[in-house]
């Protein structure tokens, strides 16, 4: 595999084709891809929802009426589309049960490795919560690295793919029920095909040049 070609040859799509739908061994892979994304002292601080039915892509297509109109056919057209849910907060109970599940995974091979995790996990979190207070934009540092991981993976199967921010998220909350599972929507992620009529295709994928970019010490 040559992963630079991949990041050469995907895109932001457009326009889905409606008509082609992902299939469910590759979206099943997709879905792994998410739950496996790395994040800062696997905190994990997220939840996807993932819309493949008319119904289920109608209910998110209604948080881009009015001035996010342009991107309602993005939505309506893909075979799927993933909300990319954000925690409220990394309270002292959801930080007890991903110690234990890591503790029930086999991570930790004594007790006092399980509480040396644990009390740095803590520190780092207490850390964002009290001291710098900018838990909420730590925590959406590490759903875009998830939302990386998934466009690449996504790339690298032959699955197009467009993230979206261009949404009303109060809209969406309210419609998911998001607040009452302790939750709010950040980027929205429709995948699927390409069709004809995507512009974005045709046109040459433009970056700074690399010497403008990148610097070797």
């Amino acid at each position: 595999m040559n992963i630079a070609l991949i990041a050469q040859s995907r895109y932001s799509t457009k326009s889905f084709d409606p008509a082609r739908k992902i299939p469910s061994g590759e979206m099943a892979q997709l879905e792994t891809v998410l739950r496996l994304s790395p994040s800062s002292t696997n905190t994990q601080p997220w939840h996807f929802v993932v819309a493949s039915t008319e119904e289920g892509k109608k209910r998110i297509a209604k948080s881009t009426t009015g001035f996010f109109l342009f991107n309602e056919q993005k939505i309506l057209n893909a075979s799927h589309v993933v909300v990319f849910c954000l925690r409220w907060t990394l309270d002292d109970a959801y930080l007890k049960r991903l110690l234990d599940k890591e503790d029930a995974d086999g991570r930790f091979a004594t007790q006092e490795v399980r509480d040396m995790i644990h009390k740095g996990r803590c520190i780092f979190v207490d850390s964002h919560r009290f001291n710098m207070r900018d838990e909420q934009h730590w925590m959406e540092k590490q759903l875009y690295l998830a939302l990386g991981t998934l466009l690449l993976g996504a790339g690298a199967i032959g699955v197009d793919a467009c993230p979206i921010e261009g949404f009303d998220r109060r809209t969406l909350d309210e419609e998911l029920g998001l607040n009452t599972r302790g939750l709010t929507s950040s980027v929205l992620v429709s995948l699927g095909y390409r069709s004809d009529e995507d512009f974005n295709a045709r046109l040459p994928k433009s970056r700074l040049d690399a010497d403008e970019v990148i610097s070797h010490i």
